[in-house]
């Protein structure tokens, strides 16, 4: 039985259902990056855990991807071709009962050199945010942002 073209089984009335889904998304994606953003002003990245598996997964992240830069901007095309989706499916999977909403979308700077602006960022899945930021929280590429902010504090 065929069910039709996406979208042909929703019912109009619940259509303003969806708009409010996708602006709780939009406030949730908001309330991470800014508090992320502020977590990062107080503490260095390099001295920050982000969540309790942040060895194991920094581990795993740097077998199953020895070639990424984390100095350099991400390669969103890349990231989301078809292998490159392949790849990094095979490495959350592992994370699906360990790590809490651990493929809820939220957005992810591209270069760790940039604030979070509407060019420098990127969508994302929550593993792929953790996986790079805590590669670059423990290579110190995030410390600039502490360092900024705590500038006259040091004079």
């Amino acid at each position: 039985m065929s069910l039709g073209p996406p979208g042909a089984q929703l019912n109009p009335e619940q259509a303003d259902n969806f708009e409010d889904i996708e602006k709780q998304f939009a406030v949730k994606t908001v309330q991470h990056m800014t508090t992320y953003w502020a977590i990062l002003e107080k503490v260095r990245g390099s001295k920050l855990r982000l969540t309790k598996l942040d060895d194991e997964i920094y581990e795993h992240f740097k077998k199953e991807f020895p070639d990424f830069d984390p100095t350099v901007t991400i390669d969103e095309d890349q990231m989301k071709s078809k292998e490159g989706k392949e790849k990094w499916r095979n490495f959350m999977m592992p994370y699906e009962k360990k790590v809490d909403d651990y493929n809820f979308g939220t957005m992810l700077r591209s270069n760790p050199k940039f604030e979070y602006g509407e060019k420098e960022t990127i969508f994302a899945v929550r593993m792929q945010f953790y996986a790079i930021e805590i590669v670059r929280n423990r290579e110190g590429l995030n410390d600039w942002i502490y360092e900024k902010e705590h500038v006259y504090e040091a004079k």
